[in-house]
């Protein structure tokens, strides 16, 4: 059995790594994640990277697993992500600008 060290949410895209890593020889859940992700690993992290960078305080690691899963066009479907909270304006702008960079 693995122990659970660390409790991460990670993208479809950044779990590719993680299940390669313990077990490279799963086809079918690799399979699985690849036909509803449009991202690899590498742009995933990336995007992940450049969101965080931004600081926003509304934006959980959790909002941001589902940025990169559903990687909303614009600011309805973004807000969407967020259960009790809205983005303002400004928060909305900078996001989608990043998101249209992996589109």
């Amino acid at each position: 059995y693995t122990m659970i060290n660390e409790n991460h949410p990670l993208s479809m895209a950044e779990s590719l790594d993680f299940i390669k890593s313990i077990d490279a020889e799963n086809t079918e859940i690799i399979g699985f994640i690849k036909k509803f992700n449009s991202l690899k690993p590498g742009q995933a992290k990336e995007m992940r990277e450049k969101i965080e960078e931004l600081k926003l305080l509304k934006v959980k690691p959790e909002h941001i697993a589902k940025m990169i899963d559903l990687l909303p066009e614009n600011s309805v479907d973004l807000n969407k992500i967020f259960d009790d909270i809205s983005l303002d304006e400004d928060e909305n702008k900078k996001i989608l600008e990043i998101i249209k960079q992996y589109k």
